[in-house]
């Protein structure tokens, strides 16, 4: 359980830790390679703007863009128009007169949305697919330019905070209705958040700006004053003069800005002393740590069996369990988990060869056949705990009826999911306890291995974390190094346990290789059949069956074997494909759909957002962290 807590920490840990990675590739299934203003400023003081976009686009149906209303800024947009350019193949599309939420493919429109901004969308038509696409975009802003006794001002937001998608590079052109007499009579100023923008008036008429690793939600806004006899008329002609204003207001944002990169100049310095000062008492901490864990790790002598083996033809244990045949071949719980499917299998094989079960395959009318398991109510069986786990289940699933179909088996392990994890778990415990009891298992021992793997992983996680203090970082994961290496060499097994594997992985060798054998005994149907059990449990039925019926190719022909026998179910029942792998397949799923250790992964609904794919990355990996957090 503590090692179940500290692993789901980890796993928190690292999932904050790669939140702005998971976020950034979520949202940004939307990203512009580039996009590009091209805006001319017209005598009338209205402004004519084409925007390149060069996109990449995935699993989108429409791409929009709003303008807030502020008819303190413009007064209207109007000639909207959308022109696809991929691949200088020129399309354009086709108006709309009509907000649409998800915009037809190849279609457009201009027009004020239920929010009340202006807005400009367009169908793309890539709701299940990707594809890199460059539009053009032209629109006229009405009243753009505001007109006082002494200057001429745009001052305009080019991209606004409502901006989704991210870019690796915005660029930007604006044109002068007609020269000044100097570039000194043009004054220009760039705001955005990051601050990492350029704008220069680099001609009597031209202005350009630039910014670099454009970050969505971030504002972009250009304002420039020229002088105002450039424009005739604006629809926002003010009397007075706006030159002295502006410049007091830049300024200051000037000096705020420079602040800011003041402060974060000195915040980084601050955070790389203080990084270096934390790094360098981690390091102290865990060097005698690393000491401890190399003095601990020269006393560790790992077992090796007492006889090294190839091949082992008999039964290791002829008490054991396909439970305990494999906790001893595999050792740790997560692979007796995966494993659990071929562990159910088996254990109902063997209950059959006990029996305490029967299986048998029944053909109707049409001639089409049916896998049974029949309850032969054998009270003087006796079986094992793990073994008793697996048979109590198997009775819950025929619901009060003496047999079960295997479709049906399958269908209530699917519908029965908690109930397959308790039995994983239940099934697990009185395994650990039959190979304890027998001396195989040391339960002590375990808790160490569990222990030292659980130091690795958080020396592993908080590595990683402090990657930025380099030498706290390798010391941290050179102590995730030793207690790995510690974990392998502490004896989970006893000397005796670790015979018996040996012994069980020899068995294992000997029959996936019995038809390549030089030399081999044709063994009794019995141990054949007691081979299988185990076989099934390896995963390796397949390959056993198959020598099985090299050896007895008329296996109708032996005394005992008929429809109702084990082996005739064995022959004729294509046991892997139609027992065994359904089998599996089902509790695999079982396992995966209630969240035990399985992972977990992101969610969509039957199409792409329209908008806002920031908010539903975070969403999504809001529940997915409540999800990890509750296993």
């Amino acid at each position: 359980m503590r090692r179940k807590i500290i692993l789901s920490i980890a796993f928190v840990l690292t999932l904050i830790i790669a939140f702005p990675i998971v976020t950034k590739a979520s949202s940004e299934n939307l990203y512009l390679n580039s996009l590009n203003f091209e805006a001319e400023i017209n005598y009338d003081g209205s402004m004519n703007v084409t925007e390149i976009w060069n996109i990449d686009i995935s699993n989108t149906n429409t791409l929009f863009k709003t303008f807030k209303t502020d008819r303190k800024k413009y007064t209207g947009i109007t000639d909207v128009k959308v022109t696809e350019i991929t691949n200088n193949i020129t399309k354009e599309f086709e108006q709309v007169n009509q907000y649409m939420y998800h915009v037809t493919k190849n279609c457009y429109y201009g027009l004020e949305n239920p929010d009340g901004d202006f807005e400009i969308a367009w169908g793309v038509g890539l709701d299940n697919s990707s594809d890199e696409r460059v539009y053009k975009i032209q629109y006229k802003v009405k009243d753009a330019v505001a007109k006082y006794n002494d200057y001429a001002e745009l001052y305009w937001q080019f991209i606004g905070e409502n901006f989704e998608i991210s870019a690796k590079k915005v660029k930007g052109t604006i044109m002068l209705p007609s020269n000044a007499s100097s570039k000194e009579d043009i004054k220009v100023w760039g705001h955005t958040k990051d601050l990492n923008g350029t704008i220069y008036a680099t001609d009597l008429n031209k202005i350009e700006f630039e910014v670099d690793n454009y970050r969505s939600r971030r504002y972009l806004e250009i304002r420039t004053l020229f002088p105002n006899n450039l424009i005739t008329y604006s629809g926002r002609t003010y009397n007075f003069n706006i030159l002295q204003k502006a410049i007091a207001e830049e300024t200051e944002w000037a000096e705020e800005a420079n602040r800011q990169r003041e402060l974060k100049k000195n915040s980084i310095k601050a955070i790389l002393i203080g990084g270096f000062i934390i790094s360098i008492i981690i390091s102290v901490i865990y060097i005698n740590k690393t000491r401890k864990y190399s003095k601990v790790l020269k006393k560790l002598k790992k077992y090796e069996p007492t006889n090294k083996l190839e091949y082992f033809r008999d039964l290791p244990d002829n008490d054991a369990t396909p439970e305990e045949a494999i906790f001893l071949l595999e050792s740790l719980y997560n692979d007796f988990n995966r494993n659990f499917g071929e562990i159910f299998s088996a254990t109902i094989l063997n209950l059959s060869l006990n029996k305490c079960i029967e299986l048998k395959i029944d053909e109707n009318e049409k001639g089409k056949k049916a896998i049974k398991i029949r309850n032969l109510n054998n009270t003087n069986i006796i079986l094992k705990e793990e073994e008793k786990k697996i048979f109590e289940f198997l009775i819950k699933a025929m619901k009060n009826t003496e047999e079960i179909t295997i479709l049906d088996l399958e269908k209530y392990i699917r519908s029965h999911t908690s109930s397959v994890v308790k039995l994983i778990q239940d099934t697990h415990k009185y395994t650990k306890k039959s190979v304890t009891a027998k001396g195989y298992f040391d339960d002590k021992e375990y808790d160490k291995y569990e222990n030292y793997i659980t130091k690795t992983i958080l020396y592993i996680v908080f590595g990683a974390i402090f990657i930025a203090l380099l030498p706290a970082s390798i010391v941290l994961i050179i102590n995730a190094i030793y207690c790995y290496k510690i974990s392998k060499r502490i004896n989970v097994l006893t000397q005796a346990g670790l015979d018996q594997k040996e012994m069980w992985k020899g068995l294992k060798k000997y029959m996936q290789d019995f038809s390549l054998l030089k030399e081999r005994e044709v063994l009794e149907l019995v141990i054949w059949e007691k081979y299988l059990v185990y076989a099934t449990a390896f995963g390796i039925a397949d390959k056993v069956i198959k020598q099985l019926k090299m050896v007895y190719p008329n296996i109708d022909e032996i005394n005992g074997v008929n429809t109702s026998s084990y082996m005739y179910f064995i022959y004729h029942s294509d046991f892997t494909k139609n027992f065994s792998n359904v089998i599996n397949n089902s509790i695999q799923q079982a396992t995966y759909s209630s969240g035990n250790g399985a992972g977990g992964g992101f969610s969509s609904g039957g199409g792409r957002r329209r908008r806002r794919p920031v908010e539903a990355a975070e969403d999504n990996l809001s529940s997915f962290a409540k999800e990890l957090v509750k296993k």
